[in-house]
């Protein structure tokens, strides 16, 4: 695996982010109790239901893929990069090869395990996707990244 770099000058919502995560690790137990799957597990739940809602009501298509709810044919704005996880939803407009959604599949693993706090984490990895932990994890080629 490929150890994740630090970003080199990460924007203010990504200090923020990193920050909310600091203070969140600095207080006994929170941590464990964010990341209890009884505490994670409706967060999951909740983001798959609005990401479901989202890509219904902007009309794209469904069907079921490696896992994922896998609603494509969105407009371009309606995610971000090339496609977007949320729970085990992913929104794209045209990126449903296998080895995206394979890519894709190990996002919603991620959303499982951290549930609500996932976004937090994700934003405080940074928005480059090679030194992202979550996009390495996933697999930079697999995602076309690298």
């Amino acid at each position: 695996m490929i150890a994740p770099v630090r970003p080199q000058h990460p924007n203010r919502a990504e200090r923020a982010a990193a920050a909310c995560v600091r203070g969140i690790v600095a207080v006994p137990l929170l941590r464990r109790f964010l990341l209890w799957p009884v505490v994670a597990r409706p967060g999951y739940w909740f983001a798959t239901g609005c990401a479901f809602l989202w890509g219904t009501i902007l009309f794209g298509r469904h069907r079921r893929s490696h896992g994922l709810h896998v609603i494509h044919r969105l407009p371009r704005w309606a995610f971000g990069r090339g496609g977007t996880t949320i729970g085990a939803v992913y929104l794209t407009c045209d990126g449903t090869s296998d080895r995206v959604l394979e890519h894709e599949a190990v996002h919603r693993q991620q959303w499982r395990r951290y549930g609500m706090s996932m976004p937090i984490l994700y934003l405080a990895a940074g928005s480059v996707a090679r030194t992202n932990r979550f996009e390495v994890e996933a697999g930079l080629e697999k995602g076309g990244y690298a």
